[in-house]
């Protein structure tokens, strides 16, 4: 693959949103260094996109995921996008969740984006016109008791971006949060919806992927941090 074109990296690579994303910036000239837990699922991927290379890693290990992420510096180059996808959630009522999974929520969603910026960041100050992306969901605004073990990790995820905006948009790096409030259509989340869920109410990931594109190309006069995505129909 040619060093020409700029790397990206997308942080959690599952077969909806991630893979989206991962097809958006290859066709958008980008080489994408993807990272996930499954490696056949990154396999499967990159012998269908040319300019996609797979790291498999768990985020939830910060050393190795830290150690992944040099690796793709070293065998790609530094990232001039980088994607903060991975999510974990505990689908528990508050009584019967385990601290030790609920603490891990925050491994995955908080100290995964702290680790891809301490990575990342450093190179795109210097290289200039650079993204930090974060996608999140309306865990992050509200909590609710089926999101119990799920938004409070989301909520200091999206305070550590609104930290991180501050701290590097003035040294040009853009930061932003991307709100997905909708139902993905994912084939489990449509499982979990049932057959009488409308069909226009899901978001469609290759959308929320040329979103995602569209804002880390946004120009420095008129640069977003909280951005929300949801289907015209989705009552908020």
């Amino acid at each position: 693959m040619s060093g020409e074109h700029p790397v990206a990296v997308v942080a959690g690579v599952g077969s909806g949103t991630g893979e989206a994303l991962v097809r958006r910036f290859a066709k958008g000239g980008y080489r994408v260094a993807m990272i996930a837990r499954k490696a056949e699922r990154l396999e499967r991927i990159a012998g269908d996109v040319a300019d996609a290379v797979g790291y498999p890693c768990d985020m939830a290990d910060a050393d190795g995921f830290r150690d992944t992420l040099n690796k793709i510096k070293q065998e790609m180059g530094s990232p001039k996008v980088a994607i903060m996808n991975g999510a974990r959630a505990v689908r528990e009522r508050y009584d019967k969740i385990d601290p030790l999974e609920f603490e891990s929520t925050f491994r995955v969603n908080v100290t995964a984006l702290l680790v891809l910026a301490q990575e990342t960041c450093p190179d795109m100050i210097e290289m200039g016109d650079c993204a930090l992306l974060v996608t999140g969901n309306t865990g992050a605004w509200r909590g609710k008791p089926h999101f119990t073990g799920f938004a409070p990790s989301k909520s200091a995820q999206r305070i550590l971006a609104e930290a991180l905006a501050r701290d590097l948009g003035p040294q040009g790096v853009h930061v932003a949060y991307i709100t997905i409030d909708a139902a993905i259509d994912i084939w489990w989340v449509r499982e979990r919806r049932g057959p009488d869920y409308p069909q226009d109410m899901f978001a469609k990931p290759a959308d929320i992927a040329g979103e995602c594109f569209h804002v880390a190309h946004q120009p420095k006069s008129t640069w977003s941090f909280n951005v929300e995505l949801r289907p015209y129909n989705e009552p908020w």
